[in-house]
């Protein structure tokens, strides 16, 4: 990382800061975008979660925002976690640098009054949810004319029709002049014709069109019928005992079904998806993070924007029919070169999906059994019960 600082001038600090991190070596999508954020380009920014996009943004930010004392930079987000993630990276650089920046999180559902005791401190980047933010700048308690960039992330929720209005309006409160960078895992055609609208000619920088997987993670499979998924990844569980491990099923009444089985069962284990509150998310993974509980079940659309530290194990109750969605689930293990586990329960009729996977990924695939509480290869099974 020093080496890509020393390349553009930046504060050597910043590297010290990652080093307390353990981060010493840029990735790939940092060593794309770091310039390109310093040259003031609109960017629009696609790489895969994991990948270290909230560091590319960040210290490129960091290194423009010392001559600046009023507000610099606003980062839009579309949920609470992910803000209080950002926040948190940005208070590490903050105390790790020698670049003291102040901060603040500004999102819905929470004391407004709070927050424009927080503005008082005049910080410098605001980290928040649009429709909070544009309130706050209606009220004229934030003063969006000194915004240099805004940063829209995890773009492609935010762009739905829901949000993009008042994106869109914050956008329209701060100078022409300012510089507007959308990231996201996913860039949608649709988020594409909207950020037409409201950049200046973008670049569009793409990191996940070679997809390739980390060797830290190994990928297995059982097969199952489909009314026996539940109780086979109840026994897989049993025999593994992940010691952090998050399972993607596919709908929300699905989650809770798995919930209460696994709960019943003894199992420590939280839930998020689309009909969650507020506090229960927040809940289940402050959790989950902090090692209380040892499974998280959730939805692709509920994970969308988590980053979890030391996940052990990835579990898929059901086969994901694009090969990047596989990808991008199992891409929450074996991260940071730790080893990881990406464990699929699935039927005789999706086999063909996992073969899928194993070609467009050029990953090798497993298939395993159970017999007497261990995890076997499928014909040692076969014939023990000739």
């Amino acid at each position: 990382m020093i080496d890509l600082l020393k390349s553009l001038e930046m504060d050597l600090s910043l590297a010290e800061a990652l080093k307390k991190q353990s981060i010493s070596v840029p990735t790939e999508v940092q060593k794309k975008v770091i310039p390109e954020v310093l040259k003031n380009k609109d960017l629009i920014v696609r790489s895969q979660t994991g990948t270290g996009k909230t560091l590319s943004y960040l210290l490129p930010i960091f290194e423009r925002i010392k001559d600046s004392k009023d507000l610099h930079t606003i980062v839009l987000v579309p949920t609470h976690e992910l803000a209080v993630q950002v926040l948190k990276q940005i208070e590490l650089l903050s105390s790790n640098s020698e670049i003291k920046v102040r901060s603040a999180l500004i999102i819905g559902n929470v004391n407004i009054d709070r927050q424009i005791t927080k503005l008082k401190e005049k910080p410098q980047i605001i980290v928040g949810s649009p429709g909070r933010i544009l309130e706050l700048i209606k009220k004229k308690k934030i003063t969006a004319h000194t915004v240099k960039t805004i940063i829209i992330d995890e773009a492609d929720r935010l762009m739905l029709e829901n949000t993009f209005d008042d994106v869109r309006a914050v956008i329209k409160t701060t100078l022409r002049d300012r510089q507007l960078m959308l990231f996201s895992a996913s860039i949608s055609p649709q988020t594409i014709k909207k950020a037409e609208e409201i950049m200046k000619e973008p670049e569009f920088i793409r990191l996940d069109d070679d997809l390739s997987v980390p060797d830290t993670i190994e990928h297995i499979y059982f097969v199952a019928e489909q009314r026996d998924k539940v109780e086979v990844l109840r026994k897989v569980l049993r025999i593994i005992n992940p010691k952090k491990a998050i399972v993607f099923a596919s709908k929300g009444d699905e989650i809770e079904i798995l919930l209460q089985k696994l709960v019943y069962h003894k199992f420590k284990v939280h839930a998020i998806h689309g009909a969650n509150i507020k506090l229960d998310r927040k809940k289940a993974l402050d959790d989950f993070k902090n090692g209380k509980i040892q499974i998280l079940l959730a939805s692709d659309i509920a994970a969308r924007g988590l980053d979890i530290e030391d996940v052990t194990h990835v579990f898929n109750l059901n086969a994901p029919e694009d090969y990047k969605a596989y990808l991008h689930r199992a891409g929450r293990t074996g991260r940071a070169g730790k080893s990881g586990v990406s464990v699929s329960i699935v039927t005789k009729n999706e086999i063909e999906t996992i073969k899928c996977y194993k070609n467009a990924l050029k990953i090798n695939i497993c298939e395993k059994a159970m017999y007497n509480g261990e995890i076997v290869e499928p014909k040692i099974k076969t014939k023990k019960n000739t």
